[in-house]
């Protein structure tokens, strides 16, 4: 029997990775709009989480702190 190998590119993984996280980061503010947040704090929140600028923050700087936060 032969084994048919399928190979994908870093590039196609990363790409599937970041349209995941976007459509989970929309539904998120979608659905914190929907609580009654302003859509500007509703980003806000998404972006820390996800420790992504936020639409107002397009030429800051990130805020400082550890890259990684402590799970613990």
């Amino acid at each position: 029997m032969s084994k048919r190998i399928s190979t994908v590119s870093i590039d196609d993984v990363i790409s599937a990775i970041e349209t995941a996280r976007d459509k989970v980061m929309a539904d998120e503010v979608k659905s914190l709009v929907k609580l009654g947040l302003p859509k500007s704090v509703a980003y806000k929140m998404v972006a820390e989480r996800y420790r992504q600028r936020s639409e107002t923050e397009e030429g800051e700087e990130a805020a400082g702190g550890a890259p990684w936060p402590d799970m613990s």
